[in-house]
């Protein structure tokens, strides 16, 4: 270990260990997330104060079962602990290890024990363990492991500051003896990590696991290093699936017999609570019921709960957007400030609550260990359409936001499904739809029809959302055939048991999540809002002059007072007609006239990408509506637009059949673009999501058109 930089600890453990949880309080404030180099992956990192004042670098690496990867997360955290050059290398091991589920969690301790780094076995929930009759004689087991081990809970704060001391301890040793029970590989693995010791005049730096494990996977390689070893995997019919197998046999052989002796269960009874629970959770007809109504109930909260704030946000930015126009003078800038920045602030920031309490319900049913039965029930049924157990979750939460349903597809580790979550998700209709179907499905179905008790624009309603559910199965059916990807789909996931959230885990995880979509996320929506202001307040010399005497000539001749809406309105609309926005809609007209739109809905077209919500705000704007009651003027408006070239409606059965799937398959919403970015990491992702869902709204959009017209 050097002593010129801060010293790294690795905090490893299977998931649902009780890992983060030890993170989030050794770590508290001090804590940060960003990405393993070059790769996707998240990767936390925080600062651990020990009592002489030094600080400590604590790594929360992503939970792994064994050094037997099945994704791209766990194949990370190998790579980084088998190379000691990795930048992520650490100084010395925290491993923790469930005291429900010791068994299942003790394999991976054996072999991070074989690294030859300083460790410390953590036995997490000790609370619970104890009040289940758990007893585990730690001592045995630090003999057997020649390591300190120590019983926590992060609950009560038990033995946390005991763990503290024993960090700093651990990081004094200077040099760590080879473990009297390490793996004994066999003669054809001796003599193969001999063959690449000679190759690469390997000494002393690397233990013989990291050495069998640069062979297994051939990681940190080069492309002739690479050939070299499958060339040498051939030559000796080494099969890397019965060595792992072998291995993992002889592991358990050895160390089952210690933990029968250092775990007992002091008092026996009735199945336990999470077998009861299971029961009903995991059966075959309620659990998905169950499921469906936690869902529709978490769906139900984040409407319900984040309409006020969302409305508080809103009045916000715009009392803040009034005062800055009292303050400055009317110019430029005042309206950059007003129309630009702040209305792109209040965009990104009206979709906090939404993020915030989706995030809060879901960070309480993984607390709890719900998510995992979820993930169990629905991995057969979603693989068929190339999506993932986990990916049901995110899809449902898209019914609400797209933006913090595309964020939880993080905890999909294979990274086909994930990417084929992430694309299909924002063709769940959400809520920013509900404004434009609200208007335009008056002009498909008549208010009055009803089919025995529903009412059939309520029908057509829920139809809209029924087929965007249909869109997205088919596109991931299409991107299972299309992407590629040498991962293996299979379900690898341990059921925890039931226990009663950690609220510090729960905050914390949503402080994240709200974070970082307001960092990455927001520089994105705030560059594309001053644009968009730019667009619809600008035109070319003269153009905008024009109109504007237009509008007033207009408002005369319709004897609209000075200073009235109906006056300011209409002139504002000319206005736009002649600005860069209107002279793009206007250039746009040829390719949206087969869908029956003129470039007025262009415009609308245009800067609803900022948010499909603002489509209804734009036709305001256009067609010259002040009132209070804009949803049903805004109808009346619209009904009695007519096309003077043909001298009919334009807003017919046609054009609002049209309007309605544009809207269904569209991708209108440039905050679901910034964090498809900001979660792939990638501009080609976010390029390819616009391209094809933009093709099915035209290509459905115009067969309707032309059918209906």
């Amino acid at each position: 270990m050097t002593e010129d930089r801060q010293k790294k600890i690795a905090l490893l453990g299977n998931p649902n260990s009780g890992k983060s949880s030890l993170f989030n309080v050794l770590t508290g404030l001090r804590q940060k997330v960003g990405n393993y180099p070059g790769v996707t992956v998240d990767k936390k990192t925080g600062t651990l104060v020990v009592s002489a004042g030094e600080k400590i670098t604590l790594i929360d690496f992503p939970g792994i079962y064994s050094f037997y990867p099945n994704s791209s997360d766990e194949r990370i955290v190998i790579d980084t602990l088998t190379n000691p050059q990795s930048v992520d290398y650490p100084d010395a091991l925290v491993y923790v290890i469930d005291s429900l589920d010791i068994e299942k969690h003790f394999l991976l301790s054996t072999q991070l024990r074989e690294l030859g780094l300083p460790m410390i076995v953590v036995f997490s929930m000790a609370d619970l363990a104890f009040e289940k009759g758990i007893k585990i004689d730690t001592a045995l087991i630090e003999n057997y492991l020649e390591c300190p081990c120590i019983s926590i809970s992060t609950r009560t704060g038990e033995n946390i500051e005991l763990l503290k001391l024993q960090i700093e301890s651990l990081l004094n040793i200077t040099s760590v003896d080879i473990w009297k029970e390490s793996y004994h590989f066999s003669n054809t693995e001796e003599e193969l990590i001999q063959t690449i010791k000679r190759k690469y005049t390997i000494q002393g730096d690397y233990t013989s696991l990291q050495l069998a494990h640069h062979f297994h996977w051939l990681n940190h390689l080069n492309s002739s290093e690479r050939s070299f070893l499958k060339n040498l995997k051939e030559a000796s019919q080494f099969d890397s699936t019965k060595y792992q197998i072998r291995e993992t046999m002889d592991r358990y052989n050895r160390f089952t017999p210690i933990l029968t002796k250092a775990t007992k269960k002091i008092t026996e009874g009735r199945p336990s609570y999470t077998d009861r629970l299971d029961n009903l959770a995991l059966h075959r007809v309620f659990g998905p019921i169950l499921f469906t109504a936690i869902m529709l109930l978490v769906f139900q909260a984040i409407y319900a709960w984040a309409e006020w704030p969302m409305n508080v946000i809103e009045e916000t930015f715009v009392g803040l957007s009034g005062l800055v126009s009292t303050i400055l003078p009317e110019g430029w800038f005042s309206n950059l400030l007003t129309e630009g920045i702040i209305a792109g602030l209040g965009g990104i920031m009206v979709f906090i609550p939404q993020i915030a309490i989706l995030f809060f319900l879901i960070s309480i049913l993984e607390e709890v260990g719900y998510m995992s039965r979820v993930v169990f029930m629905f991995d057969g049924l979603m693989q068929r359409f190339g999506l993932n157990g986990r990916s049901i979750v995110a899809l449902i939460s898209g019914g609400a936001c797209a933006i913090p349903a595309i964020m939880s597809a993080r905890t999909i580790p294979n990274w086909k499904e994930r990417m084929i979550t992430i694309m299909v998700t924002p063709l769940i209709s959400c809520s920013a739809r509900i404004p434009v179907y609200a208007v335009l499905i008056g002009f498909v179905v008549s208010d009055s029809l009803r089919w025995g008790p529903f009412n059939v624009q309520g029908l057509a309603f829920m139809g809209l959302y029924a087929i965007g559910i249909l869109a997205a199965l088919f596109s991931a059916l299409v991107f299972k055939w299309i992407l590629k990807s040498d991962e293996q789909s299979y379900l690898m996931i341990e059921l925890p048991k039931y226990k009663k959230p950690l609220w510090q885990n729960v905050f914390m995880n949503v402080k994240e999540k709200v974070w970082t979509f307001i960092v990455e996320a927001g520089k994105v929506i705030l560059v594309i809002s001053i644009v968009l202001w730019f667009l619809v307040s600008y035109g070319p010399p003269g153009s905008m002059e024009q109109t504007t005497q237009e509008g007033i000539e207009l408002a005369q001749a319709n004897d609209f007072p000075e200073g009235s809406t109906e006056r300011e309105d209409l002139i504002a609309s000319k206005k736009m007609e002649g600005s860069y926005a209107g002279i793009i809609g206007k250039t746009m007209e040829p390719v949206i006239k087969p869908l029956g739109y003129d470039w007025k809905i262009g415009i609308a077209l245009l800067t609803s990408f900022a948010a499909r919500e603002v489509f209804v705000g734009t036709m305001a704007t256009i067609y010259s509506v002040g009132s209070s009651d804009e949803e049903r003027v805004i109808k009346e408006r619209m009904a009695a637009e007519i096309d003077p070239a043909t001298g009919k409606p334009i807003y017919t059965l046609a054009t609002s059949l049209s309007l309605l799937l544009f809207y269904v398959f569209a991708l209108q919403c440039m905050s679901t673009l910034a964090i498809t970015k900001r979660e792939t990491k990638s501009w080609k992702w976010p390029i390819i999501q616009f391209s094809f869902m933009g093709l099915m709204a035209y290509a459905s959009a115009f067969l309707a058109f032309q059918i209906f017209s």
